[in-house]
């Protein structure tokens, strides 16, 4: 396999911009990024490094890989994008559950 190609489930994403849209506008989002898209394209690159690993990991254990430290580099960058997004979707389940507890 070629070079490790850096982590980019941070650097890649672009910020999240409020919406310029009225108060009553529902749905889509007008000037602004789509929080799922976000969500989705996080998820994807945390596979694709995660798939990076693996195969890795399979040339290293078959003999086939002829530099040991590209596997090394693709385990700690998937180690981290996955604490990273379970960092994330723990930090989103506080802020759920203090929204769900706020009186109306």
């Amino acid at each position: 396999m070629d070079a490790i190609a850096p982590i980019g489930a941070v650097s890649g994403l672009s910020p999240v911009t409020a919406s310029s849209g009225s108060g009553g506008e529902t749905g889509g989002t007008a000037g602004g990024v789509d929080f799922g898209a976000m969500v989705a394209q996080g998820l994807q690159r945390l596979q694709q490094v995660q798939d990076t690993a693996d195969g890795l990991a399979v040339q290293a254990a078959t003999g086939r890989l002829t530099d040991v430290h590209d596997y090394m580099i693709a385990a700690t960058q998937a180690s981290l994008a996955t604490s990273l997004a379970a960092a994330v979707r723990n930090r989103a389940l506080e802020s759920f559950n203090e929204i769900m507890r706020m009186q109306a």
